[in-house]
């Protein structure tokens, strides 16, 4: 990896190492390479913000990703992960808040690699790939070593 950056703005304290073996896992899973890529790990006032701003959409979403580079082999861009939407999703799936964090790190290198869910076939396959990828990254590897309160 060139240069992954892992940057926190919320109350959560994340273990940044957990961070980069997930964001190494897609990597070596789906065959790309890093030039810079940027996780920021954001409040839902700040991706309100941000998404109001870039994409004119006036509320608050778990994950925004821009792809710099227009390349979907070598990735240069930013990751914005609202760490508020990320604790509403793990409640309503029912999954632990880890889990959706590394649901929302694996959704957003996707998009960066061509996958879109903008039509409903297309939001399928990105959905399959998206389960494929945390089932063999979360499941079988971390099981919990990603934030950790203070």
């Amino acid at each position: 990896m060139s240069s992954l950056t892992i940057s926190n703005f919320t109350k959560r304290k994340i273990y940044k190492r957990a961070i980069r073996k997930v964001v190494r896992e897609i990597r070596d899973i789906l065959n790309f390479e890093i030039s810079d890529l940027e996780i920021n790990f954001v409040d839902s006032e700040t991706i309100h913000a941000i998404n109001k701003q870039y994409l004119k959409h006036d509320y608050t979403t778990d994950i925004i990703t821009f792809n710099y580079s227009g390349d979907n082999v070598i990735l240069e861009g930013e990751i914005f992960i609202s760490v508020n939407d990320a604790e509403e999703n793990a409640k309503r799936y029912k999954v632990t808040l880890e889990e959706e964090l590394v649901r929302l790190i694996v959704h957003g290198i996707l998009h960066m690699l061509g996958y879109d869910d903008i039509d409903e076939r297309e939001r399928r396959r990105m959905k399959r790939k998206e389960n494929e990828l945390v089932r063999k990254i979360w499941r079988e590897n971390l099981r919990g070593s990603i934030i950790y309160d203070s």
